[in-house]
Parts: structure tokens; sequence; C-alpha cells
């Protein structure tokens, strides 16, 4: 498959921005969009949105051929003179650092939200009765003591994604056309693969649209090419560690609106109800869904399962039928590989508990044998541990969710997800509780990595928090 120069990242590794590029890349935007996207309608931007999607699912898509055959860093392969305009994957490399088995369920989750309904929901929820400044007729009609508003989105939207996973990447694109940016994203060094080949597929069905894209790649705190990026920039969305936001929020003209996504954790929550034996295979395989997905990586995979005791059966059980489920699933969706790094500090935590388990009945411990592909620890300090991910988990009894609460208070604040696994009755129950501490998500088990179109990213509107309103007071 031959991937054309539409984007600063098509360029060979050789190539070298420059901030004058950096700077005409946004001019040329800013003219693309005034040119192709500002009178786009919302429903024909939905459609084309859903075409690409669509196109996405199908095992026979170029594009998705490419993501589950190439790898993350040396997955192309460069010959003599080769620009990238004809890049060979290399047969067997992950893509962004995920065997094809997992990343291809992350993209069909991902892929499968964009449905008109899906985006109807979203609009309705974050835009209201609103209608872009671009369109030609004016808002449904509001009660009388309300005016009609509009809205406009960033002529220049800049992103800064995080090279952790591909989706949260893939659906600040999606937002952007949607609010009619035109945008420009700076890819994580080495992670620019799933966005270039997303960027590519928008432009494939729309060219227009493709032209009010730009996609880089540069090693982040670049301040020659960050400051003629911002420059240009009316909102920026950032993805990385509080420290990477604060750097980048610090020399963001006072203009810019600045939209950042730091650091968060996550964790699951089991009741004694479901603890029976008609649903604890169910139970186990949805905990498993959350551990495995995208390898246990991002803010929205758990850390920890707590489990209520006093179920039929017991929370030890529960971490030994979770054991065996990862056992399994390793050898249909194994893990991906990791870094040397990462290995020794799974097999430094495993000797931790090792140890415990040799002198203590109540710590227990189960791993995969010979390698560090899956890691189960159960422990009755009730305190989140932080895990070392890539498919290690902490199952921990708890008597109730008062007794979570005060394990958790070290983390309050920097919760993204909670997962449950309740009747529906004691989920409500349950769900009022995390969000009167301060969780702003909470799901059914083995639905953590994969939130619906409508969420609220940290607790704010995705697409709401794009645009500016404008009241028009009859």
């Amino acid at each position: 498959m031959n991937l054309p120069n539409y984007f600063l990242a098509d360029l060979p590794p050789e190539a070298t921005l420059s901030p004058t590029m950096i700077t005409e890349a946004c001019d040329t935007l800013k003219r693309n969009r005034e040119k192709y996207l500002v009178s786009r309608t919302t429903d024909e931007l939905v459609s084309i949105l859903c075409e690409v999607a669509s196109e996405w699912l199908r095992p026979e898509n170029k594009f998705r051929r490419l993501a589950l055959a190439s790898g993350r860093s040396a997955g192309l392969r460069h010959g003599p003179g080769d620009t990238l305009k004809h890049a060979v994957p290399e047969a067997g490399a992950p893509a962004a650092g995920f065997p094809p088995e997992i990343l291809a369920r992350g993209l069909d989750e991902f892929f499968r939200r964009f449905t008109p309904e899906n985006f109807q929901a979203l609009l309705e929820q974050d835009l209201d009765n609103g209608m872009a400044v671009t369109e030609s007729h004016h808002p449904a009609p509001r009660a009388q003591c309300q005016p009609p508003h509009f809205w406009h989105g960033p002529d220049l939207l800049v992103h800064i994604a995080a090279g952790n996973l591909p989706n949260p990447a893939l659906m600040s694109l999606t937002l952007g056309l949607l609010t009619r940016s035109a945008q420009f994203m700076k890819c994580a060094s080495g992670a620019a693969l799933l966005p270039r080949l997303f960027a590519h597929s928008i432009y494939e069905a729309d060219h227009k649209l493709g032209a009010c894209l730009e996609l880089a790649e540069w090693r982040g705190g670049n301040v020659a090419l960050e400051t003629a990026l911002f420059a240009g920039a009316d909102c920026v969305t950032a993805t990385g560690s509080d420290e990477t936001l604060l750097a980048i929020r610090s020399r963001l003209p006072a203009k810019t609106r600045f939209l950042g996504y730091g650091q968060r954790v996550s964790f699951g929550y089991v009741a004694r109800e479901v603890l029976r034996d008609e649903d604890i295979a169910k139970v186990v395989s949805c905990a498993a869904d959350d551990v495995i997905a995208w390898d246990q990586n991002g803010c929205l995979s758990p850390h920890v399962i707590y489990v209520e005791e006093r179920g039929a059966v017991e929370s030890d059980k529960f971490a030994a039928l979770l054991a065996a489920e990862l056992m399994r699933r390793e050898a249909a969706e194994p893990r991906g590989k990791i870094s040397v790094e990462e290995s020794a500090a799974i097999a430094s935590r495993r000797s931790l508990y090792e140890s415990l388990a040799a002198h203590r009945g109540d710590v227990k411990l189960w791993a995969s044998r010979n390698s560090t592909a899956w890691t189960v620890v159960f422990e009755h300090e009730v305190r989140f541990r932080f895990s070392p991910l890539n498919r290690f988990i902490y199952v921990k009894p708890v008597p109730d969710v008062a007794a979570v609460l005060p394990g958790v208070d070290e983390i309050v604040g920097k919760i993204s997800t909670v997962g449950i696994a309740a009747p529906d009755e004691k989920s409500r129950a349950l769900a009022l509780q995390f969000a009167r501490w301060g969780v702003t998500r909470i799901c059914p088990l083995g639905q953590m990595q994969n939130p619906p179109l409508t969420w609220r990213h940290d607790g704010r509107p995705a697409l709401g928090d794009l645009i500016t309103w404008i009241d028009f007071e009859l």
C-alpha cells in the first residue's frame, strides 16, 4: 500500500521540520478551513465520519490492515530514496506497541460507536439546540424566556497527543471536525502511525476535509517548533502527565484556550450479590476484559478490583478465577511486548508479594510462568495501590463500599472511572456514593476502556468545551 505525502508526518525520518514550515502549515490549514469546511452541514460531517468508521470495521480495509501489520517505531522499512510514499509494513510487528488481536479489538470498539444515533446523542447533549454560525437555518424554537443561540469552533485547533493509546487521538480529530476547525495534531514521538492512517482515511473519503488536517511528529519540548505552533492556535488540547500539561500551559498566549487531560487512574468494584455460581463466570470475564483492553494502559484501565466479602463465591476464589481467565486469554490475545524497564518493575513487584505470600495467609499471588504476561495479587490491605500495569491487577476484599473510600483518599480528584458489577438497584446506590466522592464516570465492569461517544472526559463536555457560544437576543 502506498501512502501519499499529504501530511508532515508522512515525511521521511531524516526530514527536518522548521518553525517556518509549522507556521506555513497553520496558515494553509486556516485557508483550507474557510474554503472547504465551514460551509459543511453537521449532517454531512456525521455522514462522512460514519462512512470512514464503517470502512475501518471491514477486515479488508487497507488502512486497518496496515495498522494491524505495522510496528510502532521500527515497523516501517525505508528503502533508498524512500519518502514514505512507498512505506512497507514490516510483517508481524505490533502497531503502537500492541499485538494485532488487542489492537483489532480496540479499534472495533472505537469505530462501532460511530453511528448517526450516537452522534445525534452527542450533539444534543453538548450543543442543545444551538447551531453553528456557518449553518444557514436558525436554531429550533426555544422557550420565550430563552434567546436562540449559535456556536462556533476554533479557527485552528491544536492537539498535543499522548502516545500510550491511539483512540484518544482519533477522537480528538473527530471532535475537531464536528466543530469545523482546522486541526494540527502533534503526535508523540514514535506514535504517529494510527492517527496518520485515520487522517489518510478521512482524506480518501473527502480530500477537502483531509486538507483541513495536519499531523506531525517530534519529541516533546522542542520550543522553537511548539512556539510557532501555539502562536496560531485558538485552542490547544493536550493529554499527558500533569507536569507536561503545566509546561504547555505556561507557554501558551493568554488568548489561547487550553484543555488539558492529565494523569488519572481507575478501579473496579464487585458486589457480593453477583458472586454466585450462576453469575461468576460472566463477572470474571468482564473483569478480564478491562484488564486486557489495551494491555491495561491508559487512564480507564483498572489498577485494583475491590470485591465484597461474604459472597457465595469468596473473594480469594474470585482472584483465582480471574488468574485462570487471564491465563486463558493470554493464549488467544497475548499481551504486547514491553520494555526491559517495565518487565523489571513487574518482576520486582512480584518478588515482593511472593515473599509476603510465603509468610502470610492473607496474601496470595498468581502469575504467568517464565514471563511477566499477567499477574494477580490478592491482599487484604484496602489502600489503593498503583499497578505496574501490563496485565498486573490487584484484587482486594472489602466488607462494603464504605471501607473502600478511605483506602482511595490519596487519589481523590485523580480517579477517572469505576467499573461496577452489581445488581441494577445496588449499582445505582453505589454510583451515587462514588459520584458524591468525586468519580466522574461509573460504568459496568467490562466496559471501562470502552466509553460511549457521549463520554464527558474528566467530567467535562468533550465537544462543548471546544466551542464558543453566541446568544442572539431578539
